[in-house]
């Protein structure tokens, strides 16, 4: 198993617990202690939890997430599967506006392949469609916060108001059904609720995960959103009242790995 493997494995094990334990974490994996520590510590670095006597905590509280490179290794292929199915939903043609975080970056990467007015409103979704030679790119104004590379602020905001797209791919912090979707910081909740009232439709891409999780910032609830791209990890309950309220759900199956030569 791989570092990256691993790591994705002992954040799994956070979000699901809020804490880890060395020894426990090496029975189950199957590796050394001194290799746990090691990748306990490298996380502990990136910010993406907090070492403590034994093993470590979660860093992830209703203010703050995880830093952007952690995310985008965590669940990276699932990620890829959802921004697909979302991008499948767009027709040739339409005026996007694609939202940030590691989400809207794997989108991004998707819609570069297709013939649509863009608006990305991260530096990492810029530079993808910035590539593209079937992607007109609009740029949006406002500053960029860092590291995240999400543009948000007054210029942003008022970018919004003046243009109406056809559909919006909104990502999220969080999303239990009880707080609806957040996110983390402020002006980033408040760029997500222009995005989605300067579009048609909106498309809400959010893990599994994110339906456990509540973050700072509310965005708006789930039930306005137009369409719901998941995958196969989503409390059916919850799919199953969205689906009551009128929300269309797209259920992304789990990437299947490929089949060991004999």
């Amino acid at each position: 198993m791989g570092s990256h493997q691993r790591q994705k494995e002992i954040l799994d094990e956070l979000h699901r617990e809020g804490r880890v334990e060395v020894l426990a974490l090496a029975e189950r994996i199957g590796i050394s202690a001194i290799t746990i520590r090691r990748d306990l510590d490298q996380l502990a670095e990136a910010g993406s939890l907090r070492r403590v006597r034994g093993g470590a905590v979660t860093t992830s509280l209703r203010g703050e997430g995880l830093p952007f490179a952690v995310r985008a290794v965590d669940e990276s292929a699932v990620k890829a599967q959802l921004a697909q199915a979302a991008v499948d939903l767009i027709a040739d043609g339409e005026a996007v506006a694609v939202d940030s975080g590691t989400t809207g970056a794997a989108a991004a990467a998707v819609l570069a392949g297709r013939r649509v007015t863009a608006m990305p409103f991260s530096t990492q979704a810029i530079a993808t469609l910035a590539a593209s030679s079937t992607v007109t790119l609009l740029l949006p104004g406002g500053s960029v916060r860092l590291p995240e590379g999400t543009i948000v602020g007054p210029l942003a905001q008022q970018t919004l108001t003046g243009l109406r797209f056809d559909t919006t791919i909104l990502t999220c912090c969080a999303a239990a059904p009880a707080a609806g979707v957040t996110a983390y910081d402020l002006e980033d909740a408040a760029i997500k609720r222009a995005l989605r009232a300067a579009a048609e439709r909106t498309i809400l891409i959010a893990e599994g995960a994110k339906f456990t999780r509540s973050a700072l910032a509310v965005v708006c609830a789930l039930e306005e959103v137009d369409i719901l791209v998941t995958d196969a990890s989503a409390p059916a309950e919850v799919l199953a009242s969205l689906r009551d309220a009128g929300v269309r759900v797209v259920t992304v199956s789990p990437p299947t790995e490929p089949q060991r030569r004999h």
